[in-house]
């Protein structure tokens, strides 16, 4: 590119990466972003780093891997942004968000926007003393949280698309509550009747619900799918119309996915009652959930219907096609300096797969860890959400991802979860026992990984005798490789 490009990134909450068509789905209308998936780079192994919502957003935000030194808090004032670092290059940067948390509470993730604008309404319900009636207001499709957005997006645009400009739209839905308007559900629940099922946060069966449920709540959840599709849509024709696609950088990605019955969950945590369990005088309970709103964090692995987000990438002079290599949400913020032209902090943790976008690298990372904030562990509290302290059962899973394995490992009460992604693709069959040493290995592999981002040794030495208790017979570097290493250029994997 002989100028600096335009920057859009779009990031819409909890899209599951094979509720799109561009990625395989035959029965989800996302005709938009399947279009839009056309002209595009798409990316098939992209997985999330840090979880859930907020731990995610700062990696987008500083191409930090935010799960090693922080949780859902604030953002460290000492970290640089990338929206700060465009202003600093001559960007104009504007965010555009519904998702609630990013100035609430002072959370400061506007911190390097140069003007911000937060869609009031999402997750107001959580916090009684901020209670909106926003959905009793609701007349039309375009009072809906996501049509707001990319409303206001559109109308930015529209003033300032004769600048140079790096635009960040972070929706919240398709997050639940699910409540698009009942001709979207309509399309996937015939004569649906505007029914809304909230989450278990745990094994469905267990919390009385049926499968007939499960299907309902998925409907509501695939109606959001195609209400964000067709808003984005909008958002993307007036990129067009504006004249904006031959120098503007489009990115499209969400932050995780969601358990829809799959490996038992409803949800994308469990959580477990515990009577016994702390409440703080500032902890809430929303009246629309049950008395039984629970409150202790249980074991809650990442597996894949979490781990892997859909990532999309428009980018001036790039043919359009796919990608296999794996990429992660901390290369997203190094990935838009590379191509903008601009050096990143050293401290920057994130690689750009800038390369693999143009097509000149077929590998970007030979393994991603996905993972809770790792300080997590059997004692300590969270406040995610709703505001409400939890307790956290055990060690926060981790989940190691290559093109082959994937690999849970959390604390040492914990037996390892190894799955061939070769033959058992959903992640049913724990192979652990019988492939120890490439399980073990991996496990050594994402540690050292961990080690050289400073990881505390507090948070690694867990998972470490995690190790020790179930692969007795491996000691650290006994076993050097694991299928597919060997295919890494060691540069890169230093880099990771």
């Amino acid at each position: 590119m002989s100028t600096r490009p335009n920057v859009v990134v779009i990031v819409s909450d909890t899209f599951r990466r094979d509720h799109l068509g561009a990625f395989g789905n035959t029965t989800i209308h996302t005709p938009h972003l399947e279009e839009f998936a056309r002209s595009s780079v798409v990316f098939d192994r992209h997985v999330i780093s840090s979880f859930p919502t907020m731990p995610a957003r700062a990696d987008i935000l500083t191409g930090t891997f935010s799960y090693t030194y922080m949780g859902w808090q604030p953002l460290p004032h000492h970290v640089p942004t990338l929206p700060g670092l465009l202003s600093e290059a001559g960007y104009l940067t504007m965010g555009i968000v519904d998702t609630p948390f990013f100035v609430r509470g002072g959370f400061g993730y506007d911190r390097g926007f140069d003007d911000f604008i937060w869609v009031r309404g999402q997750g107001d319900d959580t916090r009684p003393h901020e209670r909106s009636d926003y959905r009793k207001t609701w007349r039309s499709e375009s009072d809906r949280l996501v049509a707001r957005t990319i409303t206001e997006a559109e109308q930015w645009l529209e003033r300032h698309y004769k600048e140079q400009f790096f635009l960040y739209v972070d929706t919240w839905d398709p997050h639940e509550p699910w409540d698009a308007p009942e001709y979207y559900t309509s399309l996937y629940h015939a004569g649906y009747e505007g029914r809304q099922i909230y989450p278990s946060y745990g094994r469905w069966g267990e919390a009385g619900l049926t499968s007939d449920d499960m299907d309902l709540a998925h409907a509501t959840y695939c109606g959001e799918v195609t209400m964000v599709d067709f808003w984005v849509g909008r958002l993307l024709a007036k990129l067009e119309v504006l004249g904006l696609e031959e120098n503007t950088l489009v990115f499209f990605t969400s932050d995780h996915g969601f358990y829809f019955g799959e490996h038992g969950y409803f949800g994308k945590a469990e959580w477990i009652n515990d009577p016994d369990a702390a409440v703080t005088e500032d902890s809430v309970v929303p009246d629309w959930l049950s008395e039984s709103w629970l409150l202790t964090v249980g074991w809650s692995p990442l597996y894949k219907e979490l781990t892997n987000v859909p990532l999309m990438v428009r980018a001036p002079g790039i043919e359009p096609g796919r990608r296999s290599a794996l990429t992660t949400a901390p290369d997203l913020a190094p990935t838009i300096l590379d191509l903008a032209g601009i050096g990143h902090p050293e401290d920057m943790q994130g690689e750009s797969f800038g390369n693999v976008l143009a097509g000149e690298r077929d590998e970007h990372r030979p393994f991603v860890v996905s993972s809770w904030p790792l300080y997590f562990a059997a004692g300590e509290y969270t406040t995610a959400v709703d505001s409400r302290s939890r307790r956290i059962a055990s060690y926060m899973p981790m989940t190691v991802t290559t093109r082959e394995w994937s690999l849970i490992l959390g604390g040492p009460a914990y037996m390892p979860e190894l799955y061939d992604l070769g033959w058992d693709p959903g992640e049913h069959s724990n192979v652990w026992e019988s492939h120890i040493g490439e399980g073990a290995a991996l496990g050594e592999r994402a540690l050292s990984f961990l080690e050289r981002q400073g990881t505390p040794e507090l948070y690694l030495s867990p998972r470490r005798l995690a190790l020790q208790r179930f692969a007795p017979n491996f000691t650290r570097g006994s076993v050097s490789t694991f299928t597919g290493e060997n295919q890494m250029h060691n540069a890169n994997e230093e880099a990771v």
